[in-house]
């Protein structure tokens, strides 16, 4: 004699195979979703963000002044060189560089003849504090900074601007 299997134990074994089935279904779905991100989040441009502008602001003031007080303390000139095509800011004392990212304009209005020197590409410190002055213009559209440096006293300030 032969014995089956009841009705509820048949029924029990189907429920259980299609429970793993959506189970790995499931799991398969968030694999493609995964792939998916993961090949379109790159190609989203990111733009800088109004929090992220005024970060390199206070990192571009920071570094002037960084350089000044090196010139004060040491007593000797610093210079810090800015770069404004390529993007960049480095400092003469400790040689950090900020690189500020392609969605940023970068304009540098500086001194063309300082202490009897050609400069137009720095912004020099002297032992006394004073400097040849400056003004590095980070914007983005709507809203942008200006780092000035006073060419007497050699102080930095940063001042936002409203743009269109």
């Amino acid at each position: 004699m032969e014995r089956r299997p009841t009705l509820s134990a048949a029924r029990a074994d189907g429920i259980r195979e299609a429970r793993g089935f959506a189970l790995i279904e499931i799991l398969c779905v968030l694999a493609i979703i995964g792939l998916f991100a993961a090949i379109i989040l790159p190609a989203i441009p990111h733009s800088t963000t109004r929090a992220r502008l005024e970060s390199y602001a206070v990192e571009t003031a920071a570094l002037l002044k960084a350089d000044r007080n090196a010139a004060l303390r040491r007593q000797t000139r610093v210079t810090t060189h800015v770069d404004a095509e390529a993007r960049a800011i480095r400092s003469g004392v400790t040689g950090r560089t900020i690189r500020l990212p392609d969605d940023v304009v970068v304009q540098a209005m500086l001194a063309a003849r300082c202490a009897d020197r050609t400069t137009g590409r720095s912004i020099d410190f002297f032992p006394s504090g004073m400097s040849c002055g400056g003004v590095i213009a980070l914007a983005r559209p709507g809203m942008g900074y200006e780092v000035r440096v006073n060419w007497l006293t050699g102080g930095v300030e940063i001042v936002p601007q409203k743009l269109l």
